[in-house]
């Protein structure tokens, strides 16, 4: 059996390097890939030159169509891997879970999304630029409600350093490309797959291919990314969130510390909302940073506490093929390792149980086909200031707590997705003016609902492109 060779893409052109690295099955060891790396000096010669002009004798109009032409391609068509080498959905979906331990029914799920992006992309782009006539991106300038405006571009492409602990991360950087910004991606080392395939399918809909830049590389290679592109997004922990908060032309995406609350009107019937609370922490393996993390309610916490745990107990690991999995394998099992040992080190702090302990095995960390897996698992903490009440993990966890409802708006803490299970106005008009809430449910709306006309995370336009003032004679 042949094994595939992903190259780095230099301004769209395949480019194989001395310099090569094996990604091996988690479940296996044996090797599934050898990926070209590139190192900083290469990277910096590259970025010399911007490619953007590549887009010029395309309107937003045209890009937009061969999105959607892309997305279908991305979903059924065989796309190229290498000079020489091709790839099935079926491949894909084979190779992606061998290097990152995802079943296949969260990469399909993965791949949903993803294509509807593609798809959706008109009306991503329209809430993103609140309405805006998108010729104006193509002219320079136009009209919008009758007053003049005019945008220019804040970069010359868009530098994007990738994660490898889900798929549907990539769908952040795709409006990049209809709204004329070229791509610099650093993928996961564990995740070539997904950003490699959408460029394909990109290109093969009729994108320029010199727009795209695919950079597997190392630490170095990753901050020249970051300090090259006037405009970058990274994904990561607590601590690159801090290093880069001063740093405007860096977006961070970091732990959402996504929140469930629910008010005093409807706590007392909360049996009515398990489905949704479950839902919201385990849904996509509780990878994602909409993930629900928390559930904040004002009484019975304890009581609610049990009831989350035992449904989620139900939730075990399964074979990778098999349609129901839920559960993910961590590819890196020493990084599942750290974080059960850092889940049982502080529950030693007084003030907070492992409720799921006595509903799950015995041990949260367990083995199963060869992958390392951590079993959902529910704290109730008595405070807000326990370390482990206001956490992410890349599993289904979440801590249940309780605070005075007219008290949550201000502790909860920054929060990327509320979801608020409550019909008292003056509880929903303090989470709608608190600077902690990124983006508000109001009912029983699952975390992890997604509407393409609302910005996920900040606001890529905004983030891409900057208003001038313009004035005609």
């Amino acid at each position: 059996m042949t094994i595939p060779h992903i190259p780095a893409l230099r301004r769209g052109q395949n480019y194989t390097s001395l310099d090569k690295t094996e990604i091996k099955s988690v479940r296996t060891s044996e090797v599934v890939a050898e990926v070209s790396q590139v190192n900083a000096g290469v990277i910096k010669r590259d970025l010399r030159r911007s490619t953007r002009d590549a887009f010029a004798s395309f309107s937003v109009a045209q890009l937009l169509e061969i999105s959607k032409r892309a997305g279908d391609l991305f979903m059924e068509g065989t796309l190229p891997v290498g000079d020489s080498g091709t790839q099935t959905p079926q491949d894909y979906l084979e190779s992606l879970s061998a290097t990152s331990g995802l079943p296949y029914s969260l990469i399909r799920k993965n791949m949903s999304k993803i294509y509807e992006v593609f798809t959706e992309m008109p009306t991503i782009l329209s809430g993103l630029t609140r309405g805006m006539d998108l010729e104006i991106v193509d002219k320079g300038a136009g009209e919008q409600n009758g007053v003049p405006v005019s945008f220019f571009p804040t970069t010359q492409e868009l530098g994007v350093v990738l994660p490898s602990n889900s798929p549907g991360v990539n769908s952040l950087w795709m409006p990049a490309i209809p709204l004329k910004i070229p791509v610099v991606l650093k993928p996961g080392r564990e995740e070539p797959w997904t950003p490699f395939r959408i460029i394909q399918a990109f290109i093969a809909a009729g994108c320029p291919a010199e727009v795209f830049s695919f950079y597997p590389t190392d630490h170095e290679g990753s901050g020249t990314i970051l300090q090259a592109c006037g405009r970058a997004l990274i994904f990561g922990d607590v601590k690159t969130v801090e290093r880069y908060a001063s740093n405007p032309a860096v977006e961070v995406h970091g732990p959402g510390y996504s929140k469930i609350l629910i008010g005093n009107d409807k706590v007392d019937n909360y049996t009515d909302y398990l489905d949704i609370i479950v839902k919201s922490i385990v849904e996509n393996g509780g990878r994602s940073c909409i993930n629900a993390s928390a559930v904040i309610v004002p009484r019975k916490g304890e009581e609610i506490a049990n009831a989350i745990a035992e449904r989620l107990a139900q939730v075990t690991p399964l074979p990778y093929t098999d349609p129901d999995a839920i559960l993910s394998g961590f590819a890196n099992p020493n990084m599942a390792e750290f974080i059960d040992s850092t889940v049982t080190e502080d529950l030693k702090t007084p003030g907070a149980t492992d409720v799921s302990a006595q509903y799950r095995a015995p041990e949260r960390l367990v083995q199963c086909e060869g992958s390392t897996y951590l079993l959902p698992t529910i704290v109730y903490c008595r405070n807000a200031s326990h370390p482990l009440a206001n956490r992410e993990f890349l599993f289904p966890y979440a801590s249940v707590l309780e605070i005075p409802q007219n008290e949550m708006a201000e502790k909860i803490g920054p929060s990327l997705v509320v979801t608020t299970i409550s019909e008292d106005a003056a509880f929903i008009k303090q989470l709608m003016d608190s600077p902690n809430v990124e983006r508000l449910n109001v009912g029983a709306i699952p975390t992890m609902k997604v509407q393409w006309n609302q910005p996920h995370e900040g606001n890529l336009f905004e983030f891409l492109y900057r208003r001038r003032s313009i004035q005609w004679a």
